[in-house]
């Protein structure tokens, strides 16, 4: 059990290279809440193990030997529609990222982030919510394209406010990717609401996945 009495979060961790796994599996369990139940080193062995373990989180290579992993997340999500999947990998491509994120997995963290963010990330993905890699978050809420552009008038600045809430993060954590002050962000948030019609962070949320825009 945890410090705070609850049990903790299991974690399945997918990696080509056991180096990579030994040193993540430090990582996670040196946390009192964060328990690595199994490892596995292709997509088919993690697709068994996922069906299997049902692990909270599973921790996971985009590249693995038998080919990309993320057109096996809406399997393991089908086979264990509990477990959450938190997607690591060198690739700062904020294509990849949201084709991940629409095939189902919850968090994108890069291999060369710091140690915290990953915690973070599974963390999170452990309550249903959404975490990317800032600097890769703030790159995809500037890509902006004809097909997921919202048809309520948000400028530019509101698009990347808002992509940003989409993907889980606070106002402060937006203020300082996109260099703006907490003031300004709150500003654009009621902007957002007022032009949507949407009241909660939840409903931007949904707006933001609606419009896919995450």
């Amino acid at each position: 059990m945890s410090a705070a009495g609850r049990a903790p979060i299991t974690i399945l961790l997918a990696d080509d290279h056991q180096v990579v796994r030994a040193g993540l599996r430090m990582l996670l369990e040196a946390q009192d809440d964060l328990h690595v139940v199994s490892e596995s080193g292709d997509v088919a062995s993690t697709e068994r193990r996922v069906a299997s373990d049902r692990p909270d989180v599973l921790v996971l290579d985009v590249h693995m030997p038998d080919g990309s992993s993320i057109p096996a997340i809406p399997r393991m999500r089908e086979s264990a529609p509990g477990t959450r999947v938190v997607m690591l990998t060198m690739h700062d491509d904020p294509e990849l990222a949201r084709e991940a994120l629409r095939a189902g997995a919850t968090g994108f963290v890069l291999k060369d982030a710091a140690e915290a963010e990953l915690i973070q990330a599974v963390r999170l993905a452990a309550e249903g919510r959404t975490y990317l890699t800032p600097e890769l978050a703030a790159r995809l809420a500037t890509a902006r394209s004809a097909d997921t552009d919202p048809p309520d008038d948000l400028s530019v600045r509101e698009l990347e406010v808002l992509r940003l809430i989409g993907l889980g993060h606070t106002n402060g954590e937006i203020a300082a990717h996109l260099y703006l002050s907490v003031r300004t962000v709150e500003s654009h948030r009621a902007h957002i609401q007022q032009k949507t019609g949407r009241s909660s962070r939840a409903d931007l949320v949904a707006y933001a996945r609606e419009h896919r825009m995450i």
